[in-house]
């Protein structure tokens, strides 16, 4: 945690990287999150030195909680369909691409 932040922002920042871990992210790609979530807070709130104009133009992170994950035009990632192809129990998934994924969950999954 950067040492400009203020108390409420170390606390979001702990809150953010506690909740990622409890979805099974590693320590590292949690502690990502946490600060790209925090530094876009702070950009929104004019708060940060530098920010970009997607991060001041754009919801909250708060406010997002996942809402662009797996919807529009592509829908949902390789992961996603990968993490339930694992789940369905498909065979060959690793060397699967996401369009064979697809057809294997929509398989699987009647």
């Amino acid at each position: 945690m950067p040492s400009e932040w203020s108390s409420k922002r170390e606390r979001q920042y702990e809150h953010v990287k506690e909740s990622q871990r409890r979805e099974g992210r590693s320590e590292e790609r949690a502690k990502e999150i946490a600060a790209r979530t925090v530094q876009k807070e702070r950009a929104q709130r004019g708060e940060a030195r530098q920010s970009s104009p997607a991060s001041t133009r754009d919801i909250s992170p708060g406010r997002r909680g996942g809402k662009q994950s797996g919807s529009g035009p592509r829908g949902r990632t390789r992961q996603q369909l990968y993490e339930d192809a694992k789940r369905l129990n498909v065979q060959g998934r690793s060397k699967m691409d996401k369009v064979q994924l697809e057809r294997a969950v929509a398989g699987k999954g009647n």
